[in-house]
């Protein structure tokens, strides 16, 4: 018997911009990002609903979203890296301030209910400062709203410098399986067996994860993942990336995987920054679609002319920047500098500039050419050494381990050094579990550097839309890439949506999505890597015409066998077309998501013929009286 729960439709958007936006329209201009195209979606950051931290900080992967719990209302794991794990409770459309779930060097982060039980679990992957500190993962769950520290598994998981933590069903027995991923080690004494520090752990049953099998071995950031089903076979491959090559791993069934890299693509596709399931074209299996990017080099330089700013990033050892032409005062805006290289020294006596309150969080500093005069002959220590040079002219140089960034404002001129010409997004569509690249045909080719992707359906036209986070420039706000899907195999950018990031010296980070107010239209969450987290509403200007239909199902454990949800197949048929999605599905590298809300759009359609759920063991149920604009409780 189904349940149903009625939405509230009385969100409607002014007047004014309906008037302003809901008409609009001019000439296509063949995938440029400045095209401006009919505007149905509009997007405000949402300060009011979510009380997030408005300093700037180093980041980790994607979003974990989830309804830990168990109230209908999705909930948020943020991670800032090296500082906390902050846990927002969504109370029915708005979130409370943040709690800290756990603090220090936290990683990716799995979400499931693996022990089936009935209540939500997360297992934390820590991280390795760097260095040779390998340490266990940290195991959690929720009864309600308190949170209890789980036990160590029998025996305990290899201690890791932690990257990837994901729950999966590897061998289609209904029970969660889970994939570790760790940074190769610099540990000191004996090495382990295992010439790789990735393994997939086999759940029991009983509540027990115990080792059984390597991954291959990783290098730099090859830990990213996607858990994806390539073959149509219903039995989970994965896709690794993030330091070489893609490289395509099916599944057998029995948690073992054979490299079928080259079977699968066409050529050997490097620069991957983030891979998202997305059915583009509704045909009923999964197409990709990669975001890459190459990363930031030391000695890096930014400068935007408009706003006289200058940004640097650097890393791993000396440097030093052209001069600075600015006058009596310098402003250095955002600066982050991990521990132990975080001192700023000043002028020729080079003191130690004092720093107020923690600093983890970018800092800002104003200096005046008279406490700063001069330059050391020499620079011994680790940091940052800022000094006045006479002639309005301003020096900056110094010694870092760890990745440095900083902005600095009200420069005359700079020659920035010039970066190298961005590798392509591609969509990679799905024929019979080969991938074919079709971003050209489907107009997507763009000239960005990008970091992630979130798919959805924003405007609730029956077809997925993508959400592209960029690199960005690091002397600029940043305005993101939003692609609404035609429907006819193309996609078009949207213009003046209103997803931009105005905070300096921050490049793009992790994005995902959730109708966290369950008004029926997908909402988004995104980070800046030495940025902040950021919460936009959708408020889609076509919600009141009558295209913009939806539904929303629920899915629960298997009826017979309670199979989890988590990785289960929704398909929906309705007014003659079908759509599929993932439970769980996102393009998050390390970490995962369990939002068991699968949001369908139904464009002008209100009839669905039916819903089947295909849970990872096999069960199926298909249901028939689902209800339009609804959320249905399965």
């Amino acid at each position: 018997m189904l349940q149903f729960r009625k939405l509230s439709t009385a969100l409607a958007v002014s007047l004014a911009i309906g008037s302003l936006l809901g008409c609009e329209t001019t000439t296509q201009d063949s995938g440029s990002a400045d095209t401006v195209t009919n505007q149905r979606i509009l997007f405000s950051d949402q300060h009011q609903d979510i009380k997030l931290e408005s300093v700037n900080r180093r980041k980790w992967d994607n979003p974990v979203i989830a309804d830990f719990d168990q109230d209908g209302y999705p909930d948020l794991l943020l991670t800032d890296h090296g500082y906390s794990v902050k846990l927002y409770w969504n109370n029915q459309g708005t979130y409370s301030k943040g709690h800290d779930l756990i603090v220090g060097d936290m990683h990716g982060i799995g979400v499931a209910d693996f022990n089936q039980d009935g209540k939500v679990d997360i297992l934390i992957s820590r991280g390795g400062g760097s260095g040779s500190n390998a340490r266990n993962a940290k195991l959690y769950y929720f009864d309600g709203r308190t949170i209890i520290e789980g036990n160590e598994f029998t025996p305990p998981l290899q201690n890791l410098r932690g990257r990837t933590s994901k729950f999966f069903d590897a061998n289609n027995n209904g029970e969660l399986d889970l994939i570790l991923m760790g940074f190769p080690s610099r540990a000191k004494g004996p090495k382990p067996k295992s010439t790789t520090e990735n393994f997939i752990y086999q759940n029991d049953g009983k509540g027990n994860l115990s080792y059984a099998t390597d991954l291959p071995q990783t290098y730099q950031d090859g830990q990213k993942i996607l858990i994806t089903d390539f073959n149509n076979d219903k039995i989970d491959d994965l896709l690794i990336y993030g330091h070489g090559r893609l490289i395509a791993l099916k599944g057998n069934g029995d948690l073992t995987y054979t490299e079928v890299t080259n079977g699968v693509f066409a050529q050997d596709i490097k620069h991957v920054t983030g891979i998202a399931e997305i059915d583009y074209d509704n045909d009923g299996d999964f197409d990709l679609y990669l975001t890459r990017a190459r990363p930031f080099e030391a000695g890096d330089t930014f400068f935007d002319k408009a706003r006289n700013t200058f940004a640097f990033y650097t890393k791993r050892g000396k440097f030093r920047f052209e001069d600075l032409i600015i006058g009596d005062t310098f402003e250095l805006e955002n600066y982050q500098s991990p521990y132990p290289n975080q001192d700023v020294f000043i002028g020729e006596g080079a003191y130690k500039y004092q720093f107020e309150g923690e600093r983890h969080s970018g800092q800002n500093i104003k200096l005046v050419s008279s406490n700063a005069l001069g330059w050391p002959d020499k620079l011994p220590n680790k940091g940052l050494y800022v000094g006045y040079v006479g002639n309005d002219t301003w020096r900056i140089a110094g010694n870092t381990f760890s990745p440095t960034t900083g902005v600095v404002k009200g420069v005359e001129q700079y020659d920035a050094t010039e970066q190298l010409p961005a590798p392509k997004d591609m969509l990679l569509e799905n024929r019979h579990g080969k991938f074919v690249n079709v971003t050209a045909k489907a107009n997507l080719v763009m000239n960005e550097h990008t970091s992630s992707v979130a798919v959805a359906d924003f405007n609730n036209s029956g077809y997925q839309d993508v959400f592209v986070v960029k690199q960005g420039d690091l002397s600029q706000a940043t305005e993101q890439l939003l692609w609404l899907n035609n429907g006819d195999g193309t996609f078009t950018v949207q213009a003046h949506h209103g997803i931009k990031s105005l905070e300096l010296g921050a490049a793009g980070s992790g994005s995902d999505v959730v109708d966290y107010n369950r008004d029926g239209f997908n909402d988004l969450v995104y980070a800046n890597e030495r940025g902040q987290w950021h919460v936009y509403k959708n408020q889609a200007v076509n919600r009141d015409t009558g295209n913009a239909n939806f539904t929303v199902v629920t899915v629960n454990n298997s009826p017979k066998d309670k199979a989890t949800a988590q990785g289960a197949l929704v398909k929906l048929s309705a007014c003659g077309s079908s759509q599929i999605r993932r439970v769980g599905a996102s393009g998050a590298p390390y970490t995962q998501s369990y939002n068991q809300q699968i949001h369908f759009g139904l464009g002008e359609c209100q009839q669905i013929d039916s819903v089947e759920v295909i849970w990872t063991n096999g069960e199926t149920s298909t249901f028939k009286d689902i209800n339009p604009n609804q959320i249905n409780l399965l």
